[in-house]
């Protein structure tokens, strides 16, 4: 089964939803939102992944931050921890746990090629 991290109501979610719902994929979803994110689940991504890749320096959550706030999330791995688990908004979405690693951001075509990975179909 997938697991699919982000916020419920974000255009890229939905397109991912409704993409792994065509294809018939099961997934768990964790809302930020609703559960938090831990900060062990951050520094996989992290160390997996890269900051390049989580952290979603585009969005208006980035702009909205301090000085400050935007040079301790840079400044070290912990620092980023810390602000990512505090500030959601800053991962990119959806985050999609997949049984060979991740795919973050809406990538269609990485989502079409979960269906010849064999991952787990809804019953």
């Amino acid at each position: 089964m997938l697991n699919v991290y982000g916020i419920k109501n974000c255009n890229s979610m939905k397109k991912a939803f409704d993409l792994l719902n065509e294809l018939g994929l099961a997934y768990e979803f964790h809302d930020y939102k609703k559960q938090g994110i831990d900060a062990t689940t951050v520094k996989t991504w992290l160390d997996q992944i890269g900051a390049d890749v989580v952290l979603n320096k585009k969005g208006t959550t980035w702009r909205k931050l301090t000085e400050a706030e935007q040079e301790t999330a840079l400044a070290s791995e912990q620092g980023l921890i810390d602000t990512l688990t505090t500030h959601h908004s800053l991962i990119k979405r959806p985050v999609i746990a997949t049984p060979d690693g991740f795919i973050v951001g809406f990538n269609e075509d990485a989502i079409r090629a979960l269906k010849a990975l064999s991952c787990p179909e809804i019953d």
